[in-house]
């Protein structure tokens, strides 16, 4: 080993050695001091890109949970506003019910009308006008959701209609039927259908379909109407020109009826008497008045329809009607309750023909109508007779010519509006005693909604829509709604506002609890992100503390050896000297 002076090796290397002990020092220092690992890229290029992204995802979800907090106070407010709906609402109905009791007169029932009209205006008030943070919450416009308005007038007249058949149609046809032929449904279930057919407008107009066989009752029945004939749907009562839907309800109830209490099978080869019956529930002297004008006053004309078969022309119903008009005038004539007899004798022998129904509910009355013996008996006696009977016909007042009417019975004059009652229990789908009603599920078409995206994740697209429906009272169809003019279908249009209201509460419940959930996942997201970030960027103490502890020892070792190095020289001059 030789000994120099010019170059220190050994005072170099305990230099750096001891440079290296401070590096480590400061680096332990800093850590422990600051808490974090990575102070700088240098510390860890990788990660520190790693833990920076880490956290920028921590921030956005903490404010993405701000973000859903803000959107439950929103919703909370648009909840609260429905609730308020709900209680006008709530209120308007109960003085429905009350407008519809019959002790009222006009003025008390303007006097409620006055009390609902402001409720429907604090209503629509409501609807249009409830804000957070200066944006309004509904939906301001017009379109109703019942049926989409603006969207889908189809729905909204499939949903008028359904209006009218729950409103007091059905009801007062089943009642009709009941009161003046004696006869109701077994509670067989009835489809009751919109939109499963259609001939066009003129043509069929509704019809009771069944499977049947040559004998037995009707099954599987289904009410069909052609929404071409019903539109417009003649609210309230559905007694207007040029189609008077009730009238039309009525005449097909009249077969469902008959279907479901007698010998629908073996009936099929009558379908005067069918169609007559069904007519004569609710009168058909303006029909009779139109073909016999057709016919020239040819009142014959019209009889030989009955006999010629059934074509399903006016003038066809316009014969059966007069045959059952006329056998009803019989009955009665030899102390009998007319057609009702009939009726009653087919219910309660459920497998006669019409042939015994004659020859055991007709004949025995004795007097004029002795001789008939079955179907064909009569009409050969509506056939001698029947023109002239027709003569005997008021046609041209105000009375239809319905049973139990002032023409046929002697009765109340039945006019084309009065004759089915415009109203009826506001019982809303089970409106039927005798039948269990299937109602067809009519689409909304198109319900006007403001919607509210909110950020709730982080990163760009990471949102959530929350919706509200129009609240005010044009969408909830209660503009017109009236309970001085007909309290029943005021309650049916309440029924359908609060169940509407209703069904947006627990929506907005469901976006609430959405949101809830949405809270907690952001929450445990960031926590666990955190815990991650934490194990990229976070320091060890018990390892910074070891290594602190190794730099101070080796950074005194190096500084001891750097001063031992400097006396190493010192063996070089005791050579020289």
């Amino acid at each position: 080993m030789s000994l120099s002076i010019h170059s220190k090796l050994g005072t170099l290397a305990a230099q750096r050695f001891a440079k290296g002990a401070q590096a480590s020092l400061d680096t332990a220092l800093q850590r422990l001091s600051s808490g974090q690992r990575i102070n700088g890229a240098k510390d860890d290029a990788a990660g520190l890109a790693i833990s920076e992204r880490m956290g920028a995802q921590v921030r956005g979800l903490g404010q993405a949970a701000r973000n859903a907090n803000d959107g439950i106070s929103m919703l909370q407010v648009a909840e609260g506003a429905l609730a308020s709906i709900g209680e006008n609402l709530q209120r308007a109905r109960e003085l429905a019910v009350q407008a519809a009791n019959g002790t009222l007169n006009d003025s008390d029932k303007a006097a409620l009308q006055a009390e609902v009209r402001q409720l429907l205006a604090e209503v629509d008030r409501v609807g249009r006008q409830t804000q957070f943070n200066g944006q309004t919450i509904f939906e301001p416009s017009g379109a109703s959701v019942h049926g989409g308005l603006a969207a889908n007038p189809a729905a909204r007249d499939q949903h008028a209609v359904m209006r009218g058949l729950r409103g007091g149609w059905l009801e007062a046809a089943e009642q009709m039927i009941s009161s003046h032929y004696g006869i109701g449904g077994d509670g067989a279930a009835i489809s009751i259908e919109l939109s499963s057919f259609t001939d066009g407008t003129g043509g069929t107009a509704a019809r009771v379909v069944s499977q049947v066989g040559s004998s037995g009752k009707g099954t599987d029945l289904k009410l069909q109407i052609d929404m071409a004939d019903f539109t417009p749907p003649n609210l309230p009562d559905g007694g207007s020109a040029p189609f008077y839907n009730d009238r039309i309800i009525a005449h097909e109830m009249v077969h469902a009826t008959m279907a479901r209490s007698m010998n629908w099978g073996g009936l099929q080869s009558h379908t005067w008497f069918l169609e007559g019956a069904a007519e004569f529930i609710h009168g058909a002297d303006e029909r009779v008045a139109a073909d016999l004008a057709a016919a020239g006053g040819n009142a014959q004309a019209i009889v030989s329809e009955v006999g010629n078969g059934w074509g399903g022309s006016s003038a066809d119903y316009s014969g059966a009607y007069a045959a059952v008009r006329f056998l009803h005038a019989r009955i009665k004539a030899s102390g009998g309750n007319g057609i009702r007899d009939v009726m009653q004798y087919l219910a309660g022998n459920p497998e006669a023909t019409l042939d015994q129904a004659f020859a055991s509910a007709v004949a025995t009355r004795g007097g004029a109508v002795a001789g008939y013996t079955s179907a064909a008996n009569f009409l050969s006696d509506f056939e001698a007779k029947g023109a002239a009977f027709i003569g005997t016909m008021n046609l041209a007042n105000a009375d239809t010519g319905a049973i139990g009417g002032a023409d046929a019975d002697g009765g109340t004059v039945k006019t084309a509006t009065s004759v089915v009652a415009g109203s009826g229990s506001p019982t809303r789908t089970d409106v039927l005693a005798g039948f269990a009603e299937r109602w067809e599920s009519i689409a909304e078409g198109g319900t006007p909604r403001t919607t509210h995206r909110l950020q709730i994740g982080a990163d760009a697209g990471q949102t959530l829509e929350v919706s509200v429906g129009a609240a005010n009272a044009a969408a909830l169809e209660l503009l017109t709604a009236d309970v001085s003019v007909n309290a029943s279908q005021a309650i049916g249009s309440l029924d359908l506002a609060l169940d509407y209201v209703n069904a947006e509460r627990a929506r907005l419940g469901a976006q609430l609890n959405r949101l809830d959930a949405a809270i907690q996942h952001l929450g445990v997201t960031s926590e666990n992100l955190q815990a991650s970030r934490g194990r990229v960027l976070d320091a060890d103490y018990a390892r910074e503390a070891a290594a602190l502890s190794r730099a101070q020892v080796l950074q005194r070792a190096a500084t001891a050896m750097v001063a031992q190095a400097n006396v190493s020289g010192r063996e070089v001059l005791a050579l020289l000297g």
